[in-house]
């Protein structure tokens, strides 16, 4: 027997979604999540309502997904590799596990992964005090003593944004990715110091605190703040595209802007993989908003609309 709803994915949107469908005390939910994702990596949250001090992503899932069971929402750990159609309009999913699931309607929460090279110590610095959303986290390098490590344009694009949090700023092309001459003129326009050298490790002190950029020909950069911008972001959209869903250029879904439905009957996303800001708390806005017209299309469906 389908479901109501499956959500695939169990990250920022997908929770807010579930909470909202759970609250509805209607339906069969389903969260189908495979454990790994943006907020899993995030130490720390800084612009979220409530939470001045941050939050750390996993503790934000931790409570969300207690939350979400609170009132009636089930989960399983799975990573959902195939989706089609049937001949009725349910979608029918099937995990890496081989487990085969079926629902009246699904929310693509699947998110986007960041590219982060294998550096020693990056990855625990994440959200603590190297960032990557400059609309999120440019507030917390003001006048702070910044490292920008990342690769050819995307690297030279978001050195650019963040000149105008400090003036302190030095990029450094990790993998020596071609620049375009107008961006190397203007990083020099606007006094960004630049270095071409692969990084060898980021030296912290404690609670995730960057304190050194050690590159490989052993020249040391002192940093209070760290972002990075290695580009080639993926687009988990894959699903989305197997159902036919009308995706843009860049991978993302496209969807209805007030509905959150995508090209397809059914078929919602909320979160990084749609065609948003890429901010968790535009992902929680999206999730709630898809999951009241999922509410709206499951009332349809079982004759309940008046």
């Amino acid at each position: 027997m389908a479901q109501d709803c499956i959500i695939i994915g169990g990250g920022i949107a997908g929770l807010q979604a579930a909470i909202q469908l759970g609250r509805y005390s209607a339906y069969d939910v389903l969260v189908i999540d495979d454990g790994v994702g943006r907020s899993t990596l995030c130490r720390k949250y800084h612009n979220i309502l409530g939470w001045p001090q941050g939050i750390s992503g996993e503790e934000l899932r931790r409570r969300g997904r207690e939350q979400a069971e609170s009132v009636g929402i089930r989960f399983t750990q799975d990573r959902v590799i195939t989706a089609a159609r049937n001949d009725d309009g349910t979608m029918l999913l099937k995990g890496e596990t081989g487990n085969k699931y079926e629902a009246a309607t699904i929310l693509l929460a699947t998110g986007v992964s960041d590219r982060i090279p294998d550096i020693p110590g990056l990855v625990t610095t994440l959200g603590s005090s190297v960032y990557i959303c400059p609309d999120c986290d440019g507030y917390e390098i003001e006048g702070k003593l910044t490292v920008l490590m990342g690769a050819g344009d995307s690297g030279a694009n978001m050195a650019l944004i963040l000149a105008e949090r400090t003036s302190m700023l030095t990029y450094v092309n990790h993998d020596a990715s071609p620049i375009s001459p107008k961006l190397m003129e203007q990083l020099r326009l606007e006094k960004i110091s630049y270095i071409d050298e692969p990084i060898a490790e980021i030296r912290q002190g404690a609670e995730g605190q960057i304190e050194q950029v050690v590159l490989n020909n052993g020249t040391v950069l002192l940093a209070e703040r760290g972002f990075i911008a290695f580009g080639g972001n993926q687009v988990h959209s894959e699903l989305a595209d197997q159902l036919g869903a009308k995706l843009s250029p860049n991978g993302h879904v496209e969807s209805d802007p007030r509905s959150k439905q995508t090209s397809i009957e059914g078929v919602w996303v909320a979160g990084d993989v749609a065609l948003h800001a890429e901010q968790a708390t535009v992902a929680m806005g999206e999730g709630s908003i898809a999951a009241i017209w999922i509410h709206k299309a499951l009332r349809q469906r079982k004759g309940l609309t008046k």
